[in-house]
């Protein structure tokens, strides 16, 4: 367990190499299974460090500051100040340790009088990918099934299709980027995570190429979690790590790259698990130690709508850029451009 002191979260070299041992095997053992037909598994393009990168989501979550919190599934883009504070800072924080926080961007957020801060996120090196304009589900089958927000109000996509809902949610994101604050999007990230991926969707697979994306990060593997306010058993920490090989970068058929979340997220432990904070930074730490002794790549996946209320001191930021200062030339913090760039198809 993670003792609460705000610096004990820093561990020796040799710590997490023994730490590592005793979680599973490497990434031959775990191979690359689960992803389907097709798929092709990726080679790391020669880097020979682990990359560990940190994204944000920037959206509100239900449930969050307080758990009866539910009119965010319909207003996702309507940032809090807390929420937008908590963005700037981790950023300037982890700016501070030389590396970058990868932003996604619900296009909705642009709509705000002050997207000042979020210039400032621009301004200082970190690179703001495209999240959609509403929060959509990618892999809707019907337009009722694409967002709240719609079953509220369906005039809004009265007389469109599925595909062409999505498809307009993205290029409006792309376009409020570029003419808000003057910058173009860097990636796309599906909202929601889905254990395929897009596996089998090459028409969703070349929509997001004709836009200009050359990869995509939508891939969140299965894995175990707890009841409510239950203590993750060692069976459950060891399913996290376990999914950590199945969160490596692969490339479709299409050419499309996917760059998977890696396993837990912030929902996933505080609104799912309902965790102690203690907690998720041992599965963290499993993971980031995991990854770095297998030379891989870790996409920590947090929104600060979450984070900023469980974790106000940033602990978990820190335990990860920690981990990789003491992993020396074994480990480096990347955003999806840099691990985009080392994948290759195998």
């Amino acid at each position: 367990m993670v003792p609460s002191k705000d610096r004990s979260h820093v561990f020796t070299r040799r710590h997490w190499l023994q730490s590592a041992g005793a979680c599973l095997g490497g990434l031959s053992a775990l191979g690359f299974a689960g992803r389907g037909v097709g798929v092709q598994a990726a080679s790391s393009g020669g880097h020979r460090k682990a990359q560990i990168a940190i994204t944000l989501d920037l959206e509100m979550s239900r449930n969050f500051p307080r758990r009866e919190d539910l009119h965010w599934d319909y207003e996702k883009g309507n940032l809090n100040d807390a929420t937008k504070q908590y963005a700037v800072d981790a950023g300037q924080r982890v700016k501070d340790r030389g590396g970058r926080i990868h932003y996604f961007c619900v296009g909705r957020v642009l709509e705000q009088p002050d997207v000042t801060w979020l210039q400032r996120i621009a301004e200082d090196g970190h690179p703001i990918g495209n999240h959609t304009y509403d929060h959509v589900n990618l892999l809707a089958q019907k337009p009722d099934d694409l967002q709240f927000r719609f079953q509220r109000s369906p005039w809004l996509i009265e007389g469109h299709t599925t595909s062409e809902i999505i498809q307009e949610n993205i290029r409006l994101t792309t376009l409020a980027l570029k003419q808000r604050i003057g910058i173009d999007n860097r990636g796309f990230r599906t909202p929601g995570g889905f254990n395929t991926g897009l596996n089998g969707r090459e028409d969703l697979q070349q929509m997001l190429l004709d836009l200009g994306f050359k990869w995509v990060s939508s891939v969140y593997p299965a894995h175990a979690n707890t009841g409510p306010m239950e203590q993750p058993s060692d069976d459950v920490y060891n399913s996290i790590v376990a999914a950590q090989a199945k969160s490596q970068p692969f490339v479709y058929p299409t050419g499309l790259i996917e760059i998977p979340m890696s396993p837990i997220s912030d929902i996933g432990a505080f609104r799912t698990g309902q965790w102690k904070l203690e907690w998720f930074l041992e599965a963290v730490r499993r993971a980031v130690v995991w990854t770095i002794e297998n030379k891989a790549v870790f996409d920590f996946l947090a929104h600060p709508s979450c984070l900023g209320v469980v974790d106000p001191e940033f602990k978990t930021i820190d335990l990860i850029c920690d981990l990789v200062k003491a992993a020396g030339d074994a480990a480096e913090i990347a955003d999806l451009d840099q691990i985009a760039a080392t994948t290759n198809p195998a």
